[in-house]
């Protein structure tokens, strides 16, 4: 059950649903038989990320100087103006950007990072392998749950948009913000607490 909790919050920061008008927006101008190789390399690029983060969060932290509360109040902070962005849209999305620079192929950004492996998420899973070191192997059944749900979703996203288009997806994606949001303040809530005790 713990597994599917985390399973579930991974797979809200990450926000496949929302990340499908992006992600159809920056390989608008990709040809069709190159989408599906980019976006299969790009969510393999993430996990890579996502899974160092998971096993050498806690080294990078101390290398850092930084402490988890400082990771739970950043991740949370961020989190909470991703949610912000889902419950409100901005006109370019979530990630929007004052950045056009729409030639060639899209590498590493923006798909990769920050729409899949942003900060929040990166965040989570070091304070996820901090708090319990012993938890590892459940943390990463968790992410490849999460990471396999959200690779259907966005390969699948041509076809999505479709079905429930882009009403439909805004209404799940703010859904999804209402939840998220609620995550982020506990996120808050538990990095105070920790650092004030």
């Amino acid at each position: 059950m713990e597994i599917y909790a985390t399973a579930l919050t991974l797979f809200l920061i990450m926000d496949p649903l929302g990340n499908i008008p992006i992600f159809l927006s920056v390989l608008d101008k990709v040809p069709e038989e190159r989408r599906k190789f980019i976006i299969a390399r790009e969510l393999l690029i993430a996990l890579g990320l996502m899974m160092l983060f998971l096993f050498a969060g806690g080294s990078i932290l101390h290398a850092l100087g930084l402490s988890t509360e400082a990771v739970a109040i950043g991740g949370g902070l961020v989190m909470m103006i991703i949610a912000i962005r889902m419950i409100f849209p901005t006109r370019g999305g979530v990630m929007a950007s004052d950045d056009e620079d729409d030639d060639g192929e899209p590498f590493i950004v923006p798909l990769a990072v920050p729409l899949i492996a942003g900060p929040s998420i990166l965040a989570t899973l070091i304070l996820l392998t901090e708090k319990n070191p012993e938890s590892i192997p459940k943390s990463l059944a968790a992410l490849l749950l999460a990471w396999s749900v959200s690779s259907v979703i966005l390969f699948f996203s041509t076809k999505l948009y479709k079905i429930l288009g882009h009403r439909g997806l805004k209404a799940v994606e703010r859904l999804m913000g209402m939840i998220l949001i609620s995550i982020s303040v506990q996120m808050l809530l538990n990095g105070f607490s920790s650092y004030l005790g």
